[in-house]
């Protein structure tokens, strides 16, 4: 976005020795890349509030054992009531 104002300056500036409207042009650019700036287009958005989204890292080890296990249960259960998948996919995770 900077680049393109830098030139778009350059461009009118450039013109403008022919004609001074160019120079109020890009004095209009400039300013209106300015504002906007300021009000937020440039800057980065405040936090998302919290238990938006995705979980808090955990806070402890025992806390990333826990959901790992929850994991591994999960799939256990699912290649036990999906065989035929679970046998489909075996040769593409090998790979």
């Amino acid at each position: 976005m900077r680049g393109i104002i830098a030139t778009g300056t350059l461009v009118l500036v450039i013109l403008g020795f022919g004609d001074h409207l160019w120079w109020l042009a890009a004095v209009a650019l400039l300013y209106l890349y300015a504002t906007l700036a300021r009000h937020g287009r440039g800057a980065p958005g405040p936090p998302p509030p919290a238990g938006a989204g995705t979980p808090p890292p955990p806070d402890s080890y025992r806390a990333y054992r826990d959901r790992r296990d929850r994991q591994a249960r999960w799939e256990r259960r699912y290649r036990r009531e999906r065989p035929v998948e679970t046998r489909r996919q075996a040769p593409q995770k090998s790979r």
